[in-house]
């Protein structure tokens, strides 16, 4: 089907042969072109998404933005043209995508650029995954319990205004779907919502990222930037990870929401900036102020509104219509007839903990449809310790230290690093745990468990 069908545009062979071979074992078709006037040779339109690189020899790659008006455009960039990559954003591009890519992070991209697309222009009642709406607005967002009814309802109540918004939740939980649902309902929607996990950025770095900065504020500053913050300009600033950021960061940021003003790095001259924040983290920023790693008053300043989005093993039988949801979305985009679930399997996922919440979840939907030989889809196709067990959230405080068998989730990567890394890959560990590479890295970092070096 064309829908399914991408158009690949990079002048390096080894990225472009790269780049297929991913998206072809994810199901989707592809067709390469080396520069803008090779891919001139088709009809741009009926692609579902171009994937193109920013420097290309000849006209550059935004100019596939202005030549398919109807299809979304991926811009690939290195990271030291990241700038580049937010300006092409206000000129038309979907989304960018850093070089080197992680493989994970660009199928996810893919697939949420080609779902939304999709939903832009087909009938609702054709949609295979259902979404809750809420008064007068669509969330997008999957969820029959209550407790996503009430988060329904304040994002209702919330998306008009220019409140700063705090999104408390535990990692794959989805806090950027809820930070979309955000922005797209709000008065901001027709300009750019810039999003920055502010964990993915190096520490030196995240600085000139957000605020910019002039020419020779720093070695390798040749030339005066734009940073994050003013690309975000008239729309959103989604900021995800924000217990990361450094405190020098944050004194920047403070100023921001203060006196709604920007000050490059290297720069005496303050600028007007008109943004409205959202934060996301799975930490307990009151806890980490507390401890001086995290300044209280920009807390406050952060916590004007508070949107907690609960795991998924407290959302009852969310899991159920959420994992029908991905079976079919995954079903569809390898071109191959729907699969059942056999009723073991639902009592399976619905007794599952699924600590690595959603993400989890769509790792093992993926990978139960390519084991699949039949119609059926049987428990040991979703690749999970059915052993595992984690308690529900407890009130902030409430904790049982006589009880070793209550787990954070913290406690529960930890113990699963140690006691399967010798057995597994990275690569394996982050799809069991239903994280990407990156993110299983930087949880090694920040827990400080040392990656174990192969025997060979």
């Amino acid at each position: 089907m064309h829908q399914d069908h991408i158009l690949v545009v990079e002048d390096e062979a080894v990225i472009r042969s790269s780049l297929r071979r991913l998206l072809t074992r994810n199901g989707y078709t592809v067709t390469e072109a080396e520069s803008v006037s090779d891919a001139r040779q088709h009809d741009l339109n009926s692609f579902a998404l171009i994937i193109s690189d920013l420097r290309l020899p000849g006209e550059p790659g935004t100019e596939m933005i202005r030549l398919a008006s109807k299809t979304p455009v991926l811009i690939m960039t290195s990271y030291a043209s990241l700038r580049s990559a937010v300006d092409s954003m206000k000129m038309g591009a979907v989304d960018y995508i850093a070089k080197p890519f992680d493989h994970d992070e660009m199928v996810q991209s893919v697939t949420t650029i080609i779902s939304r697309s999709r939903e832009k222009t087909e009938d609702t009642a054709s949609q295979p995954a259902p979404t809750t709406t809420t008064g007068n607005i669509d969330t997008g967002i999957i969820g029959e319990s209550e407790a996503m009814q009430d988060l329904f309802r304040r994002i209702s109540k919330v998306s008009p205004t220019n409140a700063t918004v705090l999104i408390q939740g535990e990692s794959g939980t989805g806090k950027e779907l809820v930070a979309r649902a955000l922005h797209e309902n709000s008065q901001r929607r027709d300009a750019p919502m810039i999003s920055v996990n502010c964990a993915a950025i190096p520490e030196t770095l995240i600085e000139s990222e957000l605020f910019g900065h002039e020419k020779g504020a720093f070695t390798g500053a040749t030339a005066a930037r734009n940073g994050l913050v003013e690309a975000a300009d008239r729309g959103t600033l989604f900021l995800d990870e924000i217990g990361e950021l450094p405190l020098e960061a944050q004194a920047r940021l403070l100023r921001v929401l203060q006196e709604g003003e920007i000050r490059r790095v290297g720069s005496v001259q303050s600028q007007k900036v008109d943004v409205r924040l959202i934060a996301a983290t799975h930490r307990n920023l009151k806890q980490l102020s507390r401890e001086g790693l995290f300044r209280e008053d920009l807390y406050y300043r952060l916590n004007v509104v508070e949107l907690h989005l609960p795991p998924l093993r407290d959302r009852g039988q969310d899991v159920i219509l959420i994992a029908e949801a991905l079976l079919t979305r995954t079903c569809e985009r390898m071109g191959i007839e729907k699969k059942l679930f056999t009723p073991e399997n639902l009592a399976t996922i619905s007794s599952y903990p699924w600590p690595g919440n959603v993400r989890e979840l769509e790792n093992a939907m993926e990978r139960a449809v390519i084991l699949c030989d039949d119609e059926m889809i049987t428990p040991d196709l979703l690749g999970i310790d059915t052993n595992t067990r984690l308690p529900s959230n407890r009130p902030a405080g409430d904790s049982d230290d006589d009880n070793p068998d209550e787990l954070s989730l913290e406690d529960y990567f930890q113990r699963f690093v140690l006691e399967h890394q010798e057995q597994m890959t990275e690569t394996e560990l982050a799809q069991k745990l239903g994280i990407s590479r990156k993110c299983l890295w930087e949880r090694r970092q920040r827990l400080g468990i040392p990656r174990k070096k192969s025997a060979g």
